[in-house]
């Protein structure tokens, strides 16, 4: 067989073990909800019509997007995306800072405990009060939610760091301003990227939580302004947009880490593969 044969056959090989069992049950969904014929359970069919008509039935000019996706999904994207990012700014920087601090964890750590323990959406009339309606609101509430993972992952990977890259380090004579950027984040990545992996998936959740009070558009919004007109084929369409964007973001941070850790063994590697239908 060819190289370009054996390209192909390893493509559909893969394709068939990721999306086989989801096409069998979304058939076994299609069958079971005509059978029953249940008002609150629509079939795919019927959601899938339901998001044609409400996010790609626009003008040629607008590439076929409705208005919905612009004053909807896109602002929805940019919140759950502008938490995420600001969380793993402030994540990495301040796991790194009390990784290598010897005590720096002794201190905060009881603190970060008590706020871990906080559920969330219960912080939400807080953070109405202090920032008031609106995206400053919604993005206090993806960054509280979404730091932690960051955080704590990035102190366990710094403080990983064996004294066999500490000697090798100093060996090369790499200079001290560039240890942080040549030695401890580099070693740190794989970790860093555990706790990217898991807050992203956290901040997709909170974005429609912080939706479902006082916003006035989103994703969170439309799907429950659909629940309260009791029209569940629009609400099951946008709660399937919501798996398929958790869905695509996951993997493109997936491919991001993969790349990016392109260096590490192979070793290391099985445990990111088995986070990709995450």
């Amino acid at each position: 067989m060819s190289v370009r044969g054996r390209t192909v056959h390893r493509t559909l090989r893969h394709l068939l073990r990721n999306w086989a069992l989801f096409v069998a049950l979304v058939l076994l969904w299609e069958f079971a909800t005509r059978v029953v014929d249940d008002t609150f359970f629509p079939p795919p069919s019927a959601i899938l019509g339901t998001g044609v008509r409400i996010w790609l039935s626009g003008p040629v000019d607008q590439l076929f997007l409705t208005d919905t996706v612009f004053e909807d999904i896109v602002p929805s994207l940019a919140r759950v995306l502008g938490g995420w990012l600001i969380a793993g700014v402030l994540g990495v920087a301040a796991g790194v800072a009390l990784g290598r601090s010897r005590t720096g964890m002794d201190y905060v750590g009881p603190l970060f405990a008590f706020a871990r323990a906080i559920p969330p959406p219960t912080l939400i009339p807080v953070f109405l009060v202090l920032f008031g309606i609106g995206t400053t609101m919604q993005l206090a509430t993806i960054v509280f939610a979404s730091v932690w993972p960051i955080l704590l992952n990035t102190v366990d990977g710094v403080r990983s760091i064996d004294r066999l890259q500490h000697e090798t380090a100093r060996s090369l004579r790499t200079p001290r301003q560039y240890w942080i950027g040549m030695v401890v984040l580099p070693a740190a990545l794989p970790k860093i990227f555990a706790g990217l992996r898991l807050s992203l998936s956290i901040a997709v959740i909170l974005m429609v939580v912080s939706e479902l009070v006082g916003a006035v558009n989103g994703i969170g919004y439309e799907l429950l302004f659909a629940q309260r007109q009791f029209d569940f084929p629009v609400m099951w369409a946008w709660i399937v947009l919501l798996g398929a964007l958790g869905y695509g973001l996951n993997s493109l941070l997936l491919s991001v880490e993969r790349r990016a850790l392109r260096w590490q063994p192979a070793r290391n590697m099985p445990q990111a593969r088995l986070l990709e239908g995450a």
